[in-house]
């Protein structure tokens, strides 16, 4: 593919989840995306074959940056709460580098088309943090709980305290700004709710 048509199509993905993010998956068309580009429609149905799957493409290559970032630096043997505070770092900082990813995946999680993109998605992801998991379960190092329990009880906390820095305000309406010392104060208050 040459570098101009490159990154045409990063243009045209950037500009879906941007139109997306705005208006909503009924929002969208391939018209306003040709026009907020600047190409003709035309020009779109070179790469995708239409709106749906323009927006399973591009949730796909959001899903794979993600994974991307979440799991640099981490492996299933680590220790349990080593590996999971690096898995807290690191969705820290895909938050802060991507919010326009975390816009576009909550505007697809919710719409239909979400069944479809999680039966394409890999199972990479999923299979490391169940390794993870498991491996911790039988060091003794993390007490069992049903997956989905274990899955709110680690990371519903960080996913909360990152939406309110995310709009820079707490529930009370007070300024919020989630810090080194905050972070590492829920991180320590979770990781006790899970170990043995």
């Amino acid at each position: 593919m040459r570098t101009k048509d490159a990154q045409k199509e990063v243009l045209i993905r950037q500009k879906t989840m941007e139109i997306v993010v705005k208006e909503g998956l009924d929002g969208f068309s391939m018209h306003k995306l040709a026009a907020s580009v600047g190409i003709s429609v035309n020009t779109i149905y070179l790469n995708f074959n239409n709106k749906e799957d323009l927006i399973i493409k591009v949730y796909q290559g959001v899903v794979k940056k993600m994974e991307q970032v979440l799991l640099e630096g981490f492996n299933p043997e680590m220790d349990f709460a080593t590996g999971l505070k690096l898995q807290w770092k690191n969705r820290l900082r895909y938050f802060t580098k991507y919010p326009l990813h975390i816009e576009f995946t909550e505007q697809i999680r919710h719409s239909p088309i979400y069944e479809k993109v999680m039966q394409l998605q890999g199972k990479k992801f999923t299979s490391t943090m169940e390794q993870f998991y498991e491996r911790a379960i039988k060091n003794n190092e993390l007490i069992r709980f049903p997956l989905e329990i274990y899955w709110s009880l680690a990371y519903a906390p960080l996913f909360q305290l990152l939406k309110f820095h995310r709009q820079n305000k707490s529930i009370t309406g007070k300024k919020f700004v989630l810090t080194e010392k905050k972070f590492n104060q829920a991180f320590s208050r979770v990781l006790l709710s899970l170990v043995p």
